[in-house]
């Protein structure tokens, strides 16, 4: 089964003021998001791998466009995140199939690597419901200043049919980060976690 994508929409964000100081380079986080056709609408399936597969094929084709919105290339990408809506109709497991099991390696393939787990999110909703895509280092799930989010929402989406899934990757962490904890430049990126 292919994905039916409906709407693809990319984002980009700059912060060039925080706390009413420049950030000076600003940070940037971008995101793509996919309206897509929910095939098991109406019907309880146990073997949900088909949505597995449209995970993987997204898992290519959204942080391809998100790396280019930023215009560097994915080894320069610091954080991800990755969530997904489903309307109405769909279940919470539709959006687990597609973000969990296959996702995650072609969007490390596009980024040249990411040790760390991708966080995620998901829900079930009606047209615009937000999307909060949690973000993290993509090596080191320890890095504070790397964690954040990114909200996002289509206004026509996702019809009570159809999952909204998005992805996120970042420049850079927070603006102005002073929390303490494991710093980028600290960063072994073999375990995931420091």
């Amino acid at each position: 089964m292919s994905v039916e994508i409906r709407r693809i929409i990319t984002i980009v964000e700059e912060t060039l003021s925080e706390g009413g100081r420049p950030v000076d380079p600003p940070t940037r986080r971008a995101a793509a998001i996919a309206v897509i056709r929910n095939p098991y609408v109406g019907d309880y399936v146990e073997d949900l791998s088909a949505l597995s597969d449209i995970g993987e094929e997204l898992g290519e084709i959204l942080p391809k466009r998100a790396v280019a919105a930023l215009g560097i290339p994915g080894a320069r990408v610091e954080s991800f995140g990755k969530a997904a809506a489903v309307g109405a109709d769909g279940e919470l497991e539709h959006a687990a199939a597609i973000l969990h099991p296959k996702l995650g390696a072609p969007f490390r393939d596009v980024l040249g690597k990411g040790a760390a787990l991708i966080p995620s999110s998901k829900k079930r909703g009606g047209l615009g419901v937000p999307l909060d895509i949690p973000l993290g280092h993509k090596d080191a799930a320890r890095v504070r200043s790397h964690f954040d989010g990114m909200e996002v929402r289509v206004p026509d989406a996702p019809r009570a049919d159809e999952i909204v899934v998005a992805i996120a990757v970042t420049d850079s962490g927070r603006p102005h980060p002073r929390v303490g904890g494991l710093t980028k430049d600290k960063i072994v990126g073999k375990d995931g976690v420091s």
